[in-house]
């Protein structure tokens, strides 16, 4: 499948935005995220972006005060998943105007709306900003 979720956290360790491919509980969410987050968040710097956790590659990277997580199949490309994060981000930056933490938690909906135009049960179907934009766009218009 490639992507089984998709975290966004604060340097707090609080969870803004988390986006599910698989199934899991809610139990199972809460106490995946909380390990991941811990773990990532632990690390300074000059450590890399890569972490292995249960059956899960984790892939992660910092913009400003917000922690872009991506757990994937031990078989996934780091590295193609690192600029799948950086699209994300100018994407968003390109709505919102440099992303902030706050720009996600008032309009968590577009964040969803633009996950779900790149990520598709796990793939990712489109890397283009102005695609992934537009439906967003309108929406805007429209109300």
């Amino acid at each position: 499948m490639g992507i089984r979720f998709i975290l966004m956290v604060n340097k707090q360790g609080q969870t803004r935005l988390a986006q599910y491919y698989e199934w899991l509980t809610l139990e199972e969410r809460r106490a995946l995220e909380g390990e991941i987050v811990r773990k990532c968040l632990a690390r300074n710097d000059q450590q890399c972006s890569f972490v292995e956790h249960r059956n899960y590659k984790i892939i992660y990277r910092r913009y400003a005060s917000l922690f872009f997580l991506v757990g994937v199949d031990n078989d996934e490309n780091e590295l193609a998943i690192l600029e799948f994060i950086h699209l994300l981000v100018e994407t968003m930056d390109r709505h919102f105007g440099n992303v902030c933490e706050l720009d996600i938690m008032f309009h968590l909906e577009k964040a969803h709306f633009m996950l779900e135009e790149m990520v598709m049960n796990g793939c990712i179907v489109e890397t283009s900003k102005s695609n992934i934009l537009s439906p967003i766009q309108l929406m805007d218009k429209t109300s």
